[in-house]
């Protein structure tokens, strides 16, 4: 197996990174199988602690399904709008959250806590490592899609246990994300987010803390990022 990449390589798989994005609208085109095989195999080739490799893939294509947990999310997104007044309650309502019924695929991404036994390497003193396993090959999957044309859209509006009665989903596995896959009708250059002004990209300076600063590096760090928020929905609010 060659284990070098070349510098085009490294070009393409920046740029995927770069150009990955949260869909919400999407073509009617159905998803042709082995691609969406293709997808599911990059996910499955994710890093996981242990290697015990503890998540499943619930593909819903059934427009009953897909109906009744559209209903979910509007009951779900209701209460989540009442946290929001004025110009920015205004912004949260006409923002498009999901695309459950539009998108030809949605898939529950799930992680069996009993994978693996009682006793899994790597994992007796951080237990929740079967999660983050989980969310390693959701990004996978969400990178391989791009690659694909095809766009991923993470519907968290969602009540849980409903959610686990419609897809009989047992107590012992966890829901992670659930997420709707199609040809996007589009590929933004930014973030939708920030493109539509409710929240932009954090700069890296922020977020990385020199060892040599120790807790008094975290805390100021801490800090900036308080204040950013604010005065980014400051400047949101005057756009508008």
């Amino acid at each position: 197996m060659e284990d070098e990449f070349s510098a085009g390589d490294r070009e393409v798989l920046y740029r995927v990174i770069e150009r990955r994005r949260d869909v919400r609208a999407f073509r009617p085109d159905p998803i042709p199988s082995e691609t969406l095989y293709r997808i599911l195999s990059a996910a499955h080739h994710a890093p996981s602690v242990g290697l015990m490799q503890p998540w499943n893939f619930i593909v819903i294509q059934d427009t009953g399904t897909k109906a009744r947990i559209k209903e979910i999310f509007l009951r779900e997104n209701e209460k989540a709008a009442a946290h929001y007044s004025g110009p920015r309650g205004m912004l949260y309502r006409s923002l498009k959250l999901e695309g459950i019924e539009e998108a030809p695929v949605n898939l529950c991404v799930t992680a069996d806590r009993t994978r693996a036994g009682p006793h899994v390497l790597g994992r007796n003193t951080i237990v929740d490592t079967d999660l983050y396993s989980t969310c390693c090959a959701i990004e996978n999957l969400w990178l391989a899609a791009r690659v694909e044309g095809i766009g991923v859209g993470w519907v968290s509006i969602l009540s849980i246990d409903e959610l686990r009665k419609v897809l009989f989903i047992p107590s012992h596995v966890v829901v992670v994300a659930y997420l709707c896959l199609g040809y996007a009708q589009e590929f933004f250059d930014e973030p939708e987010l920030q493109r539509r002004r409710w929240a932009s990209r954090v700069p890296l300076d922020q977020l990385r803390v020199p060892r040599a600063l120790g807790t008094v590096g975290f805390l100021k760090r801490r800090q900036q990022l308080r204040v950013a928020p604010a005065r980014a929905g400051q400047v949101a609010r005057r756009r508008l």
